[in-house]
């Protein structure tokens, strides 16, 4: 089966003042002056539309549900008098599941600023049968990835996969000797006299919410691209607990979507800083649905995100260690550490 052509989205902020000023994120001219958040509700949205796009020639009453954002590497500063175009494209389908990529860019300005690709994005969707309570997953038809660029997209896709498993096996693993003394010293430090650093413990915050039916998206299920906003949101404020200048996203690195969010929920947003690099932060975001009866408490996202301390030019700036104290933080922060660990390899392996 052949893939649909590119879905096209085009965010005039560079002509529409009044959609402009929605989108900042302060009322003062700043380098990377854009709401995130939002970007992500659109983001989130397009995803949709695409895997519909490709769904539907089999399927033509199906919907889809986001399963994961396996990744959004942020890749540039996102200017907010410029226009955004978004472009979205099925790269990969499995058996009932179909990755969609989408790509951030500016455009080539009126007056000759050159493009820029802001933002690579990844999300995982599922095809279901209906929006209801029976709804069932749909079997998918299989394609054959055309050209090279396609056969690239495809082979991407299935390795964010493999690396996604790997991940998943080794957060499972102990500690090696060098995690373990490294882990050891960060207890040992506490038990100085001098010791005053920035424990875990310290580095939580806690945000609450009801839904109500403009948040909706297929009947009665709240709209993950709200929920996944607000969550980014929140992180960012929890983040703002580390960073001593200002923390702006470089990468969502995993959002779960483990339970829908029904109308009249009401919601728990639990946010840690985790764990911090050189000038980066880690802050895992879970969601927690409570039902309008209260008969009902369950996880419906989990959520980590990478944020850097950067000063008014946007230069990296150090940001204090975090230390953990208890099992759990130990293992948070181990996660994230190896995760940092990755990336770090990944970038050196490309030479950037």
């Amino acid at each position: 089966m052949d893939l649909p052509d590119d879905r096209l989205l085009t965010l005039p902020l560079g002509s529409d003042s009044a959609l402009r000023r929605r989108y900042m994120l302060l009322d003062e001219d700043l380098p990377g002056n854009v709401r995130f958040g939002l970007m992500l509700e659109i983001l989130d949205k397009l995803a949709e539309e695409a895997a519909l796009d490709y769904v539907r020639r089999v399927h033509p009453d199906a919907r889809v549900v986001t399963a994961a954002i396996d990744n959004i590497y942020i890749r540039a500063s996102a200017d907010v008098h410029r226009d955004f175009v978004f472009s979205a494209r099925v790269n990969f389908v499995g058996r009932t599941s179909l990755e969609v990529g989408i790509r951030v860019e500016h455009p080539l300005g009126p007056n000759g600023e050159p493009p820029a690709h802001i933002a690579s994005c990844y999300f995982t969707m599922v095809a279901r049968s209906t929006s209801g309570d029976g709804a069932q997953s749909l079997a998918l038809p299989a394609f054959e990835p055309q050209g090279e660029l396609g056969r690239r997209r495809w082979d991407r896709a299935i390795a964010r996969r493999e690396s996604f498993r790997q991940q998943t096996h080794q957060a499972q693993e102990p500690p090696s000797r060098e995690e373990y003394a490294m882990l050891a010293a960060l207890h040992a430090a506490q038990d100085k006299p001098s010791f005053h650093g920035l424990l875990a413990a310290d580095c939580v915050t806690n945000g609450w919410e009801r839904t109500y039916p403009e948040h909706e998206n297929v009947p009665q299920k709240i709209f993950g691209g709200h929920l996944i906003r607000r969550a980014y949101e929140q992180s960012s404020i929890c983040a703002e607990e580390v960073a001593p200048q200002r923390p702006v996203i470089v990468a969502v690195n995993r959002i779960a979507f483990l339970q829908p969010v029904r109308m009249g929920d009401k919601l728990h947003f639990v946010s840690r800083a985790v764990y911090a690099g050189r000038a980066s932060v880690c802050v895992e975001t879970e969601i927690i649905r409570i039902s309008r009866d209260r008969t009902q408490t369950n996880l419906s996202n989990t959520c980590i995100f990478t944020f850097t301390n950067v000063d008014a030019q946007l230069r990296p700036q150090p940001v204090p260690a975090i230390y953990p104290t208890t099992y759990a933080e130990d293992a948070r922060y181990l996660a994230a550490h190896r995760r940092h660990q990755g990336h770090l390899a990944w970038k050196a392996a490309r030479g950037r």
